[in-house]
């Protein structure tokens, strides 16, 4: 019996980031391009797959596709760009704690991650 991720789906994810491209193509006249807001996205998710915790990892990961959820319909370019600039600093600081969280990596395996026999 496997245990299934209580996180995100692949699909709702997928619709996430369809719903980033289309609000990035408004953000275009905040001087915050397309590629910039998908860039910051993909890397938070990518910094959370280098959590070796598998509750960090997830809790990562979910705060990053809520956070992108609840900006996704901001409109004025100051709130905009405020949201990018939390982003960015919020990658930085995921960065530093997964390179802290890899010195003192757990060394058993949480029981969601264990493959059953």
């Amino acid at each position: 019996m496997t245990i299934a991720a209580s996180g995100p789906s692949r699909a709702e994810i997928l619709s996430l980031f369809r719903s980033l491209l289309r609000t990035a193509r408004d953000f275009s006249d905040y001087n915050i391009r397309e590629a910039e807001i998908l860039s910051l996205f993909r890397s938070l998710l990518r910094t959370a797959r280098d959590f070796s915790d598998y509750n960090i990892r997830e809790y990562a990961k979910r705060r990053t596709i809520d956070g992108f959820r609840q900006n996704r319909n901001l409109s004025d370019p100051s709130s905009i760009s405020s949201a990018f600039s939390e982003g960015k600093s919020e990658l930085q600081v995921a960065k530093r704690q997964a390179v802290v969280y890899s010195l003192y990596a757990p060394k058993a395996k949480s029981v969601m991650e264990m493959e059953s026999h």
